[in-house]
């Protein structure tokens, strides 16, 4: 996925607002190229993993292929580990193939410098993607 610098910084400023619980959101974009972020409130307010409401992912999970807007990858926060997807994220993942996973790492909370990895999750397997970061 292409991400501006700008729109990446905005999703790492989620991920350490809300530390010490783990963020999500939606990154909006077409042909592999992100246009915005949607930040989203888990449902969870957990540090161990989020919840989305499932009406914000299905509004962009069935956008029309002419619409611009389309669901180019789903982001979260790991507050206490490395931005490597969970069992739980491969279980998620297993109802969006195709969606990439941006994950935040702040693994020592919102005094460490965050890392972002992204991953396609598919059949439960997980292959890192590469994330290339525009101006």
């Amino acid at each position: 996925m292409r991400i501006d610098r700008a729109l990446l910084n905005e999703i790492v400023a989620h991920a350490v607002r809300d530390a010490p619980n783990e963020c999500c959101g939606l990154v909006i974009g077409r042909n592999g190229i992100a246009s915005s972020a949607r930040a989203l409130e888990n449902l969870a307010a957990s540090p161990f993993r989020f919840d989305i409401d499932g009406r914000e992912l299905l509004a962009f999970a069935f956008a029309d292929e002419d619409d611009e807007d389309q669901l180019t990858a789903i982001y979260h926060s790991h507050t206490r580990s490395a931005p490597y997807p969970s069992q739980t994220d491969v279980n998620f993942a297993a109802g969006w193939p195709g969606v990439e996973w941006l994950i935040v790492g702040i693994p020592k909370g919102a005094d460490s410098e965050p890392e972002v990895r992204s991953y396609l999750i598919e059949d439960g397997t997980i292959r890192e993607v590469e994330l290339e970061i525009g101006a």
